[in-house]
């Protein structure tokens, strides 16, 4: 199989990890591990696994350590944003609301990489904003904004996951291992300076079942076995190929949220999914052709 090809089942692996890992999150949370400390321990987890026999491969993105660190700066709220957010919100808005996406690829592939922006890819921007407001705007009037800190969260966070996709391409160089370290690496360190703002967030461990330590480790190791698959499958699409691939964890969000939370969108809302969905899938088609260039 080639790179291309092998890419493809890797995202969409990396896809339904995030479209299911909400519910383990869910339940550690009930047991008093909250968002900040799951999420330390998801990545610190494959970090100080690989670190030992891996590092070396950092010296393949020597030349690029800025794209590096803006890369693990993006990478840490992308992660933790996203545990925070659907441990509290509503997994279907959140992950919507984080699946804009594809509007903040456009952006930052023109900024990062020169990929000029066609009237079609205004147009679908504009398409995806608006199923973004409808799905937002509030039954008994006022602005169309996220409802909760969570959505807020979510929102963030997925601009800062398209930044990330697109600094993933920018340090092509890299490889596999010299990015995966730093995705992890940036979430711990993230995670560690958020934990400082909490009191007491161990308080857990001193009545934590043995389920609750080995439900932490099955999660990071499934976190590090999936990152591994996403930068993979990043290294050899596009970033508007990769957002499309993604939107996929839709379909797993929306199937587990019913079956496991109950959850389910309204009409409006739904109206709204589907806009934002449309635009996703049509992404990969916002570049601007140039045949002089």
């Amino acid at each position: 199989m080639t790179p291309r090809l092998l890419a493809i089942p890797c995202l969409l692996f990396g896809a339904s990890t995030w479209g299911l890992i909400w519910y383990p999150y869910r339940l550690l949370q009930l047991d008093g591990a909250g968002g900040v400390v799951s999420s330390l321990a998801s990545y610190a987890i494959p970090f100080l696994l690989a670190l030992p026999f891996f590092w070396k491969h950092l010296n393949s993105a020597r030349a690029h350590l800025g794209w590096l660190a803006l890369l693990g700066l993006a990478a840490g709220w992308t992660n933790m944003g996203y545990v925070l957010a659907v441990i509290d919100g509503e997994i279907m808005r959140v992950v919507l609301l984080f699946y804009l996406a594809p509007v903040w690829t456009v952006i930052f592939s023109r900024w990062l990489l020169g990929e000029k922006l066609s009237s079609w890819g205004w147009l679908i921007m504009v398409f995806s904003f608006a199923g973004a407001l409808t799905m937002l705007w509030p039954q008994g009037g006022g602005l169309p904004l996220p409802a909760n800190h969570a959505e807020w969260i979510a929102l963030s966070a997925g601009m800062t996951f398209a930044l990330a996709n697109v600094v993933t391409r920018k340090v092509e160089e890299a490889d596999i291992w010299a990015k995966s370290l730093t995705v992890w690496g940036g979430v711990t360190v993230l995670a560690l300076f958020a934990l400082m703002l909490e009191s007491r967030p161990f308080a857990f461990s001193e009545t934590a079942s043995a389920s609750v330590w080995l439900m932490l480790l099955g999660v990071g190791l499934a976190i590090g076995i999936m990152t591994l698959a996403v930068q993979y499958g990043l290294s050899h699409t596009s970033a508007n190929q990769a957002i499309i691939i993604f939107l996929f964890e839709l379909v797993v969000a929306a199937v587990a949220s019913w079956f496991l939370a109950n959850e389910m969108l309204s009409l409006r809302e739904w109206v709204g999914a589907v806009m934002i969905v449309a635009g996703g899938l049509f992404s990969g088609h916002v570049e601007h052709k140039d045949e002089n260039t």
